[in-house]
């Protein structure tokens, strides 16, 4: 599958050529992870950091981009990350795997006897922030290792780097730097060479400019990073995710499990590939129908459809996760989901918020919380707390005052432009920094 790259410099999106000569520069980095994350995957890499253009505090001009970022899909983060403190804040702000690049390497070999890797600082890195969220940059000019933001060989042979190097980390970045941007296809035959080497999961970047080559590197079993065929439009990240499904285990047809933003399973069903374009084409999940033998989007009859947030394909290619937003109930029955025969969505804190933002935005006669104004929400978030602490004595009377604190301190949430959401990332940041 395609994992999107946004490179940063100064502040700007961008895209070098060979790693050094800038072709092209964006400033809709919101807008670029917004519409790469439907699609899989994204590499955020701060070039800045990875060439040591930094203050005193280490930061760059991207820093603050970057962090925005974080939170804006499914990413991982590179860039001159040297140390386990860097890697373990990235971590807890939102990164879930970090690259290590020159890091990773032993800058003070001098022979072949000398560790290939810095096994001090991979150890320390592993056990602090996981084994699973680490990857290791294997980038190589002419078969060996380069270093210090693509400036440096090491001397180290690629092969004999990548068989360590997947001692400790859970996949491999191999970019082949002098196919970089430059749009002339990548090295297919070390790509292969390495993905026979390894074990874990290996990810090419540099150069690939076609589907056809995508299609190519996913039957070899490797992942593609992609940057400037993206943003040159040579290949469209539609085509590549359809084009690396695996359609011939059940007759052409891939399982599609359809999960509500709020992570409740909602139904599935199969599409084709004709199904997948639909999709994308019109933002809702659509599906092929065995008994009809045509395509149909769920809710063209019932108007329930569903809104497509993202699609995410399994380990084997054969299975995609689609998060929706369900407009109304999933099932054909009126249920909310097939799995269940409750008509409406079961409560959350997600579904009681959505529904307190819907009583401020539409006001219904009688509406109690519409009512409710930024001083008296404050009382009411005091007043609840004191009887949950002071006069709830019983386990039915801590449940009754509970809910109503929840009410209140959701409805303070939304006056103030706080969802769930940035509170369970906090709480996530505060479990990653420990």
């Amino acid at each position: 599958m395609v994992i999107s790259s946004i490179d940063m410099k100064g502040g700007q999106v961008v895209q070098l050529k060979n790693g050094k000569d800038l072709i092209l520069q964006r400033d809709d980095a919101d807008a670029l992870i917004k519409g790469f994350n439907m699609y899989g995957e994204v590499a955020v890499i701060d070039l800045d950091a990875a060439l040591r253009n930094t203050d005193e505090k280490g930061n760059t001009p991207n820093t603050k981009l970057l962090k925005s970022l974080l939170r804006k899909g499914n990413v991982r983060v590179g860039g001159g990350i040297r140390d386990v403190k860097k890697a373990r804040e990235l971590i807890s702000l939102g990164a879930e795997k970090v690259i290590i690049g020159s890091a990773a390497w032993n800058s003070q070999r001098h022979s072949d006897s000398d560790p290939v890797l810095n096994e001090e600082f991979l150890k320390e890195l592993c056990d602090t922030i996981g084994k699973q969220r680490v990857i290791i940059s294997v980038d190589a000019i002419h078969g060996n290792i380069a270093v210090k933001g693509w400036t440096e060989t090491s001397g180290i042979p690629l092969i004999e780097g990548a068989k360590e190097a997947e001692k400790y980390c859970s996949e491999l970045l191999f970019t082949c730097v002098e196919k970089e941007g430059c749009m002339e296809g990548t090295d297919l035959e070390q790509v292969k060479a390495l993905r026979d080497a390894v074990k874990c999961r290996v990810v090419a970047a540099g150069g690939v400019k076609s589907l056809e080559e995508i299609v190519q590197l996913e039957k070899m079993g490797c992942d593609v990073q992609l940057g400037m065929a993206l943003y040159t439009g040579a290949v469209s990240l539609k085509d590549a995710f359809i084009g690396c499904l695996n359609f011939e285990k059940v007759d052409g047809l891939i399982p599609v499990i359809a999960q509500s933003t709020h992570g409740e399973v909602l139904m599935m069903g199969y599409s084709n590939k004709e199904a997948f374009e639909k999709t994308f084409e019109s933002g809702k999940l659509t599906f092929f129908s065995r008994t009809r033998n045509t395509l149909w989007t769920k809710g063209e009859t019932s108007g329930h459809y569903l809104e497509v947030k993202k699609l995410r394909v399994d380990c084997d290619r054969d299975t995609v996760l689609a998060t929706v937003v369900p407009h109304g109930g999933a099932c054909h029955t009126g249920s909310w989901t097939c799995f269940g025969a409750e008509p409406d969505e079961k409560s959350s804190l997600e579904r009681l918020y959505d529904t307190i933002a819907e009583r401020f935005a539409n006001p219904k006669p009688g509406s109690y919380t519409a009512t409710l104004n930024d001083k008296r929400v404050r009382e009411k978030v005091m007043e609840e707390a004191e009887e949950l602490t002071d006069d709830a004595e019983t386990k039915e009377d801590v449940i009754w005052e509970a809910a109503d604190l929840l009410y209140f301190v959701s409805v303070l949430m939304y006056k103030e432009g706080v969802n769930w959401q940035d509170v369970y990332d906090e709480l996530d940041k505060r479990h990653k920094a420990k």
